[in-house]
């Protein structure tokens, strides 16, 4: 069991800690009605709209997060100019979030995810988006808007929040890394597959298994706690980081601090049992709880623990959904 005070500390020091968020960030709409026939035109449920909702996802989704535990999000990204754009500004001013850092262009669409739920179960995902690279001046732009920031903010941490939606590139990437480290900022990793290899050198990354597996092109499944451990070990012999926290859905979370001496330590954490109800958003929750952590110097057994609880947490709720400080510190000083 870890010390009460110590964990009631913790959670007290996250709060005031500016975290950069860089990354891809769009709207979580969400159609919820009742189902109680199917079409004559096809065999397909009907679904008899009673409420629409629209929430900040991707990693705005990260932002609120950290606002939520405390912290002072800055978030920067690309979205378009258009009607959906306007929508996610009206979300950012409706919590409490700046749109400072984020930039409008004509080239692009805002990424919707629209989820339609019928007797509270998903029924179906449409996705609205471009996922092609920002082109060459929207990548000035935004590089400049993260320098400003990075300059102006006094940064306690740097996240990259990558959904491979097109916002973040190699060159970006090794622009802000440069500038981390002139800084001596932190910076940690939501990774996806298509710059998974270019963050060499970073504080920590947060692979899923599917996304361990792609991005070290395994063949088959990770299965058992010897594969996984290689896996992560390659993983951070490869890129050269201090910490791998590898999220395992239900069976909790793998993790790997490389010390200054050179030497390991891994460990596993199990999940605790939840009723899942929806693991959208958990993994943003994970990376936000990571982060705060690194910018606090958290012992990295006591971080892996609290984002496997939070990450937990949140899949109790239908949708995207933050997790909610007082309700984790509480399960955290009674499970931990």
């Amino acid at each position: 069991m870890t010390d009460k005070n110590t964990i009631t500390r913790l959670f007290h020091s996250f709060e005031d800690k500016k975290l950069l968020i860089i990354g891809d960030v769009m709207i979580d709409a969400y159609l919820w009605g009742s189902v109680d026939r199917v079409s004559p035109e096809a065999p397909v449920p009907i679904v008899s709209l009673n409420k629409r909702e629209n929430r900040l996802g991707g990693a705005a989704n990260v932002a609120l997060n950290i606002q939520n535990m405390g912290g002072i999000p800055v978030l920067c990204s690309v979205i378009g100019q258009d009607a959906k754009s306007e929508q996610f500004f009206e979300l950012l001013d409706e919590e409490g979030l700046s749109g400072e850092g984020i930039i409008t262009s004509k080239e692009r669409l805002t990424t919707v995810k629209f989820r339609v739920f019928g007797n509270n179960v998903q029924m179906l995902r449409v996705d609205e988006e471009v996922t092609r690279s920002l082109n060459a001046e929207e990548s000035e732009m935004l590089l400049n808007k993260i320098t400003t920031m990075i300059d102006s903010n006094g940064i306690d941490a740097i996240v990259f929040e990558d959904y491979d939606k097109g916002v973040i590139s190699p060159k970006l990437i090794d622009a802000v890394l440069k500038k981390a480290k002139a800084k001596d900022i932190p910076v940690v990793v939501d990774p996806k597959k298509k710059n998974f290899m270019q963050y060499e050198g970073v504080t920590l990354i947060k692979p899923n298994l599917k996304e361990l597996r792609e991005g070290l092109n395994l063949n088959g499944e990770l299965v058992g706690p010897e594969q996984i451990q290689k896996a992560v070990l390659a993983l951070q012999d490869k890129l050269d980081v201090e910490i791998v926290l590898a999220t395992l859905s239900d069976k909790g979370i793998f993790y790997s601090h490389k010390a200054a001496d050179g030497k390991r330590e891994t460990g596993a954490i199990p999940a605790y049992i939840r009723d899942v109800a929806d693991v959208s958003g958990a993994g943003d929750t994970v990376i936000s709880l990571a982060a705060l952590c690194v910018a606090c110097g958290a012992p990295v057994e006591l971080m892996a623990r609290i984002c496997n609880l939070a990450g937990g947490l949140v899949c109790e709720m239908v949708g995207v959904v933050p997790v909610n400080k007082d309700k984790l510190l509480f399960e955290a000083l009674k499970l931990m």
